[in-house]
């Protein structure tokens, strides 16, 4: 069931003011959503931090910024991989020296569609690995600065939460035995939102209510998502969809995660994203959140595993 309370148009930057003094991190800012979120951002102000993983994409998208808003345009990068929870901590430690508020945490950064099974450095499966441990561990390992700057964390979803086996496989977390490029890529992404239902109810238990946590979806944008980790036939197939009116642009896709980094208002157990057709694209507003997504009993299993997984224990 989607709402309206937007508008027919659903939200859009239109409605943002002024984000002068906001800092907002970004990971995977150098393309795709996360690049045309940073320009949203960017162009009311703020202070966008990138945390990606090439050094020279991310060069490349701050000379590109630089040149549209001016060579003043407070946007920087940090080195992160996602994949290497190392890297993640280098990171982060690297955020907490340097960047002293932090308005949002935009959890963007995604792998999709893996062929075959391929390993983290840290043993995990890549699409788990990436998306939600390395997004566990950068969220945990910054709690502390969000919180003081009564921030939020905004977790970039998927539909295709929706897919495969709608819960966490925890006999098999790698799928050794069942390995499908797209049911795992559910369970990653299924995870990610997990992560943030099972975080608000913590900070609500401790009634810490400064710190909001949102999740959100893209739709179906055009992306290089799938183009730069999916098969011949995943990127064959995608390639014709872009032709279709069943994709938007990158521009639009970043808008539910702008909203979710910036509105007032929202609701937090919600799922944020395209209200059009089939929830792919159209008016951004709240969409349909399915209950599987948050299985309470599933949700604290999967963050007891995340902890040991990442070796972080969560301070709340």
């Amino acid at each position: 069931m989607t709402d309206r309370n937007f508008g027919p148009q659903g939200w859009t930057p239109a409605r943002l003011g002024s984000l002068a003094g906001k800092t907002y991190l970004i990971t995977g800012a150098n393309s795709g959503a996360g690049f045309e979120a940073a320009r949203a951002l960017l162009n009311k102000d703020a202070e966008v931090v990138m945390l990606n993983r090439s050094v020279e994409k991310s060069q490349a998208a701050i000379t590109k910024l630089k040149k549209e808003f001016g060579n003043k345009t407070e946007v920087s990068f940090i080195r992160m991989d996602l994949a290497s929870l190392a890297s993640v901590r280098e990171a982060a430690d690297e955020v907490m020296k340097t960047v002293p508020r932090i308005d949002a945490l935009i959890c963007n950064a995604a792998i999709a569609q893996v062929p075959k099974q391929r390993l983290t450095v840290d043993g995990f499966e890549s699409m788990l690995g990436t998306n939600h441990y390395g997004h566990f561990l950068l969220s945990g390992l910054l709690f502390e600065r969000i919180e003081k700057s009564k921030g939020r964390i905004v977790v970039v979803a998927s539909l295709g939460y929706k897919m495969g086996l709608k819960t966490i496989q925890f006999d098999d977390m790698n799928w050794d035995n069942n390995y499908h490029q797209n049911s795992t890529y559910s369970q990653s992404k299924l995870a990610q939102m997990m992560f943030a239902y099972e975080l608000q109810d913590k900070l609500a238990a401790a009634g810490k209510i400064d710190v909001k946590v949102y999740v959100c979806h893209p739709g179906s944008s055009a992306t290089s998502l799938i183009t730069t980790s999916g098969n011949l036939i995943s990127r064959i197939l995608f390639r014709l969809m872009v032709m279709t009116p069943l994709v938007q642009s990158a521009e639009k896709g970043s808008w539910p995660e702008v909203m979710c980094a910036t509105e007032k208002g929202l609701e937090q157990r919600a799922l944020y994203g395209p209200t059009g057709r089939l929830e792919v694209v159209g008016p951004v507003d709240k969409g349909t959140l399915h209950p599987h997504a948050y299985d309470k009993p599933v949700m604290e299993r999967l963050w007891d595993v995340s902890e040991k997984a990442t070796g972080f224990q969560w301070n709340i």
